[in-house]
């Protein structure tokens, strides 16, 4: 059953209807041996009629069928287990969500798979809690994978199947693959941008969406001199997670360099320097230490509000917010004012253009130590949210099923670019640079981030001294570990 755009007219169809929803609350792989040689086989004296059946009908006589062979609707529909899922997404547990919430999602599986009860469990907390959770041994059938180091991977995830197989499958299979195997699915995916409030910029007189640093801090001050009750530019330095932000857009988006993360950084001389043009990493953080250091953002960072930041931003009360694009469905779902929300490109320009990374949000992973039947329904709900469910085109996501052209999200005169993935043998350099320097570049650097706002606020520090800072933690820790450094 197709959902995509008509999944929302369809479910309140179902409940005027009184279909009763089912399931509640959860919402970012890997076995080192195939599924199916985890299975047990049928015994030879069944009939090949009655075991091709039983094996339809629960899952456990033929093994585990994979992500790729298993057929949506017809594989299964038998098939009675229970399982959990693990999320992010707390905003989707309200019956008051803009969007299709869980119970709406769950309710719909039903109707493909009725004896499959999900219970979805979210976390406003989750890039830390899923660790917690992945540590103590006792984790949900169906967890979004937070920041692990990929050899870890088949430790505690089933694996999809070979990158070849699920590169057939899906976009960004690579995103979680290690030594030839997939362990994660893309829930969605996401481009970088900014979320911002179309008519606060108007109103303002910015008629012309910045492409430069100097361009978008020029934006907020002119936002701050038309209305000073508009927080120009909210950090959200409270909720600490959203920090990260920041880092995703110091790699393609001021580089225009699909390698960098992954492959320049690792070698390169003071990645944090200034080059001199507005581009790279520096020019990345000097927005926001600039921001802050100029009162163009709230006036006590601690105070910030995530969920309430929201509704902010429809009512007119925040100018823009540096998030993925996966933000922007939730602030148009916030309010009466959907139509006022828009994405731009971050506003930096690199000979002459503006980039983007697109690439996945949290993946799902299957948990290697469920039982069969759990296993068999993990990769069921799986692809039917990837293939059927329409939650990535309700959530204004990049399309996740190969093939797939579906989106609502649209960026003129973007080039849009995957990051290129580290080179074999590099595979968790950054990791591993990541711990010897302690600064956590794209891996969960929250209190990092946190710090420039800190620094910027009571002026106890310059911005060349903090980047300079970073340049010795990173060159230290190349040295450790002996990289090479280009020149």
């Amino acid at each position: 059953m197709k959902l995509k755009r008509a999944l929302a007219v369809t479910l309140m169809m179902a409940l005027a209807a009184g279909t009763a929803a089912c399931g509640s609350t959860a919402a970012e792989t890997g076995a080192q041996e195939s599924a199916e040689s985890d299975v047990q086989i049928a015994e030879e004296s069944a009939p090949a009629a009655d075991t091709a059946a039983a094996a339809d009908d629960a899952g456990e006589a033929d093994g585990i069928k994979s992500y790729a062979d298993l057929v949506l609707g017809e594989d299964f529909t038998d098939l009675t287990t229970e399982i959990s899922f693990f999320s992010n997404r707390t905003d989707l547990d309200s019956d008051d969500y803009g969007g299709v919430n869980w119970k709406e999602y769950m309710a719909a599986f039903n109707e493909v798979y009725p004896g499959i009860t999900v219970n979805v469990i979210t976390d406003t907390n989750y890039a830390e809690d899923a660790k917690t959770h992945l540590q103590s041994g006792d984790y949900e059938t169906v967890i979004l994978i937070p920041s692990i180091d990929k050899a870890d991977l088949s430790s505690y995830f089933e694996s999809y199947g070979s990158l070849d197989v699920m590169n057939g499958q899906i976009n960004y299979a690579d995103h979680w693959e290690y030594k030839g195997e997939v362990y994660g699915v893309p829930s969605t995916a996401t481009a970088q941008g900014i979320v911002y409030n179309k008519r606060v910029f108007e109103e303002a007189g910015v008629t012309e969406l910045p492409k430069t640093p100097e361009q978008f801090i020029d934006a907020l001050k002119k936002i701050k001199e038309h209305d000073s009750s508009i927080i120009p530019l909210y950090t959200n330095y409270a909720a600490g997670w959203t920090m990260g932000s920041w880092d995703d857009y110091t790699g393609i988006s001021a580089t225009g360099d699909a390698g960098f993360t992954n492959g320049t950084l690792l070698h390169e001389k003071d990645p944090f320097r200034d080059y001199g043009d507005s581009t790279h990493p520096y020019a990345v953080y000097k927005i926001l230490y600039d921001a802050v250091a100029m009162g163009l953002t709230e006036d006590d960072y601690s105070t910030t509000d995530w969920e309430g930041c929201k509704g902010m931003i429809n009512r007119g009360e925040i100018g823009c917010m540096v998030l993925g694009s996966w933000a922007y469905p939730q602030m148009e779902a916030a309010g009466p004012n959907a139509a006022d929300i828009g994405y731009m490109p971050f506003p930096v320009t690199v000979d002459g253009k503006q980039y983007a990374l697109a690439g996945p949000d949290y993946c799902y992973g299957i948990n290697k130590n469920a039982s069969d039947d759990e296993k068999q329904a993990g990769i069921i709900f799986v692809k039917w949210m990837t293939e059927q469910s329409g939650f990535v085109y309700n959530e204004d996501g990049l399309p996740i099923q190969a093939g797939s052209t579906e989106t609502k999200l649209a960026f003129d005169n973007v080039t849009f670019l995957q990051e290129t993935p580290a080179k074999e043998g590099e595979e968790d350099l950054l990791n591993e640079l990541n711990a010897e320097s302690e600064l956590n570049y794209r891996a969960g650097g929250d209190r990092r981030i946190q710090l420039i706002i800190e620094h910027a606020s009571m002026g106890d520090m310059e911005f060349d001294d903090i980047m300079n800072e970073w340049n010795e933690k990173w060159t230290e820790a190349q040295d450790v570990l002996g990289v090479t450094v280009n020149e």
